[in-house]
């Protein structure tokens, strides 16, 4: 599912081949960063002989399970695709995009989709307009932590796409956002909560509020759906929370032919 809640990156045309990146706010980021990767890749498969300077503005948190460096990866490779006059379609950015992290395709897509394999099959789908509370305590866990950890439950069944239809037309399945809700949990919050016990505090917190809280998915930050935007103003203030809404689709989704 996409949200409304992200970074923001300003792109330069460079004439001379380089692919450098500026941190525009926030903590700086590693040099080999996803954009960095990302650009690198785009080149390496084309052959393209242009460069680019890469503004970063980071407003999503680092290690939150948000998908921001994939996000920012996929955004650089829609973004250079049509800049750099390369044409490739969604197909051959997403076949770039898969080496670079298993989230990266899914925004390549550019639609709410429901994502199988190791991030490389789509399917996409519709849901409802709603509006969700998300909440990262200061602490994070890298998902490589995550996935080695032998506490990790690795034979969770399947969950099948068809259990969650609301209806289906002839372009695209539309999901029941409550029964997504309702459904399973994260097998990774275990883990994740060991590596950082604040994310088992802020779900109490959003539990205290009447929320229905859950890990967002390798990161430590943790969601709620909500109705009418509620007053969570007691929230420690190290905590980030953020109010936002799901987006149909990637704001570059029309950048890139099919």
């Amino acid at each position: 599912m996409l949200i409304d809640w992200c970074d923001l990156l300003h792109f330069e045309i460079r004439a001379d081949g380089l692919v450098t990146r500026e941190d525009i706010s926030g903590p700086s980021l590693p040099a080999e960063d996803l954009c960095i990767r990302a650009a690198q890749a785009l080149k390496a498969a084309t052959g393209c002989p242009l460069g680019v300077h890469i503004g970063l503005e980071k407003h999503l948190p680092s290690e939150a399970g948000l998908g921001g460096g994939s996000s920012d990866a996929a955004t650089c490779l829609l973004a250079l695709n049509r800049l750099w006059g390369l044409g490739l379609t969604r197909g051959q950015l997403a076949a770039i995009a898969l080496p670079l992290g298993a989230d990266v395709p899914f925004f390549i897509g550019g639609q709410t989709a429901w994502v199988e394999g190791i991030g490389e099959k789509l399917t996409p789908v519709s849901l409802e307009k709603a509006r969700f509370v998300v909440v990262k305590p200061p602490g994070g866990a890298a998902t490589q932590q995550i996935f080695r950890s032998p506490r990790l439950k690795r034979d969770t069944e399947t969950a099948i796409l068809q259990g969650f239809a609301a209806n289906e037309s002839a372009d695209t399945l539309k999901l029941d956002l409550q029964k997504i809700l309702d459904f399973g949990h994260n097998d990774l919050q275990p883990v994740a909560q060991d590596l950082c016990p604040d994310v088992g505090l802020c779900i109490d917190w959003l539990q205290r509020h009447d929320l229905s809280g859950r890990m967002t998915g390798s990161g430590t930050a943790v969601f709620a759906h909500v109705g009418p935007p509620p007053a969570l103003t007691d929230a420690p203030g190290t905590w980030t929370v953020q109010v936002c809404s799901n987006m149909d689709s990637h704001p570059l989704f029309g950048w890139c032919r099919d």
